[in-house]
């Protein structure tokens, strides 16, 4: 991990970021929060890490040159925009050749459901896929929602993850599922998150 250039993606937080510096790794964080990313200073500076937070939005990656970075670790938070490709090509462009993209995301399936009745226990089938936070709601509900600063989340499809990291050039070597840790109704019947290791590869060097 020492000398490994690491950029972590919409990763703010504190977590990922410090613990990859710890073991040696070059870490840039990025994140749309400010607040975000302070918690990132904040924990680098209380245990003497090298780190470096960027504010800036993961489908446009324009703070950095191609080819920048060794891996990507992009944890599950792109359900917070709309068009999850523009995302994969931009992750592309920043990796090395062989470089390494390791990206969490949610299951489809999760958004199909009302939230509000998920949290009661009832798995209620509402919405179709792809989907917004601001699908079926009224205009009423709508100005409520947008008052209350709550995040927009977004349901991609399988396709837009999965087949958009092809399109994007990577090769998929490694799929992990997890769930809510049982405090979600459909822990019972299917894993929510799935993790997913990439490789880029160059198919001009290739051909």
């Amino acid at each position: 991990m020492v000398g490994i250039k690491i950029l972590c993606l919409a990763s703010g937080g504190g977590q990922q970021g410090p613990i990859l510096a710890a073991a040696g790794a070059d870490v840039t964080v990025t994140d749309i929060s400010k607040k975000q990313l302070e918690q990132d200073a904040f924990v680098a500076k209380r245990d003497e890490l090298n780190l470096t937070t960027v504010q800036g939005d993961m489908s446009d990656l324009s703070n950095f040159a191609d080819g920048e970075f060794d891996m990507v670790i992009n944890p599950v938070s792109n359900l917070f925009v709309k068009d999850v490709r523009p995302v994969w090509k931009e992750i592309s462009r920043v990796l090395k050749d062989k470089g390494v993209l390791i990206s969490g995301f949610t299951n489809p399936l999760l958004f199909i459901f009302d939230d509000e009745e998920d949290m009661k226990g009832n798995l209620v089938v509402k919405n179709s896929i792809p989907s917004s936070s601001m699908d079926n709601l009224t205009e009423k509900e709508i100005e409520e929602f947008m008052k209350s600063n709550k995040t927009i989340e977004f349901g991609h499809t399988l396709e837009d993850q999965i087949q958009g990291q092809f399109d994007a050039g990577f090769i998929v070597n490694g799929l992990y599922e997890d769930d809510f840790g049982g405090s979600r109704p459909l822990d019972k019947y299917i894993k929510c998150f799935i993790a997913t290791k990439a490789i880029k590869i160059n198919i001009d060097k290739i051909m």
